[in-house]
């Protein structure tokens, strides 16, 4: 999924400046953002007040959304640098295409990860044919200085493993979680997991004290930490935990996004992550004018168009790039 923000403007994000290294408790709430056709979604990274989880550097959340008249997702084609993009659906299809040819109908529980590497472009459609309802997130990995131009290339996992406890089910998207690792590339220590809870169920989730983590709500009402957290919010929890007490007021879901702290200072514009505001102008430059990101087949429509870059130099922590 792309960003589709026409006011988008250059962000730093990554260094150790921004992590809490001690356990906190940092409810975030999303920002609405109108993502083409009939979808809205709640964007909580970046956040005003939080820019990455991990090497987590974005995430959205949307629906459940009735689309049963409507055409549902629709994201033109669209380029991607130095990332990876995460696909999560609880409900819903989504057809995936990319500029090396993957042609793949995502569905609910199965990992569509696209690693761009130094270049790559991709559509998101909702099928013509579909579900009544879309739910879902989507998620990107920022990718370290030694992987950020690999050869880009796409993943697509039905079956990821799942650790279960009672009352929990826990899928593990990438990385990995109480023993159990999901077959999806990484590129840095990172962990993302799916939470089912039944009403009333209590668990303590193993965590690793190095990493930092967050819990995004994706439904029902569940307590983190003893935090209740809504739908559509995220809660940051710094560092330095063993574990994690969730307890379910109702059947609920959750999203358990976690990593070692990204070190890196990143520059980020639009569906663009790169290191120094020179690079996103030559990213921009070569997806209006050049052929390096490849071109989408079998997209029905124009493919979108980069906002403008600000007229001002960006500014990095008091250097200018």
């Amino acid at each position: 999924m792309s960003n589709l923000d026409r006011q988008a403007t250059p962000s730093v994000c990554g260094g150790r400046g921004f992590v809490v290294a001690e356990p906190v408790r940092e409810l975030l709430a999303p920002r609405h953002v109108r993502l083409g056709g009939s979808t809205e979604v709640r964007r909580l990274l970046p956040n005003l007040g939080r820019r990455m989880v991990g090497a987590w550097a974005f995430v959205d959340h949307y629906g459940p959304d009735d689309i049963a008249d409507e055409p549902g997702m629709q994201v033109p084609p669209h380029p991607h640098m130095g990332l990876q993009t995460v696909s999560w659906l609880h409900e819903g299809e989504v057809l995936h295409r990319d500029s090396l040819g993957s042609l793949q109908t995502v569905r609910p529980r199965e990992l569509a990860l696209m690693t761009s590497g130094r270049a790559i472009s991709h559509s998101e459609e909702s099928p013509r044919e579909h579900a009544r309802l879309l739910h879902g997130a989507q998620l990107w990995v920022a990718l370290p200085d030694a992987h950020r131009n690999v050869e880009p290339h796409f993943q697509h996992h039905a079956d990821l493993p799942v650790v279960t406890a009672s009352g929990l089910s826990a899928t593990v998207i990438l990385g990995e979680l109480d023993g159990a690792a999901s077959p999806g590339t990484t590129y840095t220590p990172i962990v993302g997991a799916d939470l089912s809870l039944t009403g009333g169920a209590e668990a303590r989730l193993p965590l690793v004290p190095d990493f930092e983590y967050a819990v995004l709500s994706m439904s029902g009402e569940a307590e983190v930490d003893g935090v209740p957290v809504l739908p559509g919010s995220m809660l940051y929890l710094g560092c330095g935990r063993t574990e994690l007490p969730l307890r379910a007021l109702s059947d609920a879901g959750l999203m358990l996004l976690g990593g070692e702290p990204f070190e890196e200072e990143l520059v980020m514009f639009w569906n663009f992550i790169g290191r120094s505001g020179e690079e996103i102008v030559q990213a921009r430059k070569d997806w209006e004018e050049g052929s390096r990101f490849g071109e989408v087949r079998g997209y029905d429509g124009a493919r979108l168009s980069a906002p403008e870059l600000p007229a001002t130099p960006l500014k990095t922590r008091g250097r200018v790039r």
